[in-house]
């Protein structure tokens, strides 16, 4: 019997999101503006933990493209656990981990410690591929009341930020990210000029948190002259991961619509692109939302 190729995990996620990328050109959204901020971030059903890194943005992909009505997913075995049964038929989504090993350190480097990870892949399920379950209802906040949190990060960042003018913009070299007044913004509501602020204070605190005395992040030697784009797809979703869990709305940027040809032809000519690309924003988004955390007295 012949057996079926192993599966190329890098691949099959890069795949994936460019899918989703291309399914809506026109736009230029990203999977991730579409049901991530709908859905809040993925999460395990069981554990309840928000998946991380590349996983985040897979399955935001997955669930874009698929049309999923929650972003909550499981293992078989979770979900049998939890009193579920997956559907008869249903194709697994692979999530991605590190499993860490022992091997001989090298006597030539004192910085070996004789261990090394290796990637592995798991199959979980989408909470609409199971009979049995029905996904928690989330109580409904006010817009208005989920303000104040992004301030709050915006004013523990340590970050010089000025706010006039009508641009938006980090400058790594003075290290100030400049923000425009609220009332440039010209959504149909407040409420929607009050996210679109949010998000772009977001995009551009991401930035801000690659500098040297910060994440120290620089991509110049994996993406070389790409490192620009690369830095832009960072912002994009590190500002999307840090909505998402302060349940904000995150808007992509119109001037980005330039970019996404630039990042299609990233992530198709590299499939390891989109991962380290999520796990650098995954890193500024935790780095970011930490203050939140600090102030009132507990982590994740």
């Amino acid at each position: 019997m012949k057996r079926k190729p192993a599966l190329d995990i890098y691949q099959h996620v890069t795949d994936a999101i460019v899918a989703a990328v291309e399914a809506d050109p026109g736009a230029f959204r990203m999977p991730w503006h579409r049901t991530g901020m709908s859905a809040g971030l993925p999460r395990n059903a069981a554990t309840k933990k928000p998946y991380n890194g590349i996983n985040t943005v897979f399955l935001w992909a997955i669930a874009e493209t698929r049309h999923y009505p929650t972003t909550l997913f499981a293992s078989y075995k979770q979900w049998a656990d939890i009193g579920a049964q997956v559907k008869e038929g249903s194709k697994g989504i692979p999530v991605i981990f590190y499993k860490e090993f022992s091997v001989d350190p090298d006597p030539d480097d004192a910085d070996d410690n004789g261990r090394r990870r290796t990637l592995r892949h798991s199959y979980v399920f989408n909470a609409s591929q199971v009979d049995g379950y029905e996904p928690p209802i989330l109580a409904a906040m006010p817009p208005l009341e989920r303000h104040p949190d992004m301030l709050r990060l915006i004013a523990n960042s340590g970050v010089d930020i000025r706010i006039g003018g009508d641009s938006a913009y980090y400058s790594p070299q003075l290290d100030y990210v400049q923000l425009p007044d609220e009332d440039r913004f010209r959504q149909a509501t407040a409420f929607d000029r009050i996210y679109h602020f949010e998000s772009t204070a977001a995009h551009e605190l991401v930035h801000a948190s690659g500098h040297s005395s910060r994440l120290n992040r620089n991509l110049t030697g994996r993406f070389g002259e790409s490192s620009y784009a690369a830095e832009e797809i960072i912002a994009d979703l590190g500002a999307c991961m840090i909505c998402a869990r302060l349940g904000l709305a995150a808007e992509p940027r119109s001037d980005h619509a330039q970019y996404i040809a630039h990042w299609l032809s990233i992530l198709k000519s590299d499939s390891r692109a989109i991962f380290t690309a999520a796990a650098k924003a995954s890193e500024a988004a935790q780095y970011l939302t930490r203050f939140l955390d600090e102030e009132a007295g507990h982590a994740d």
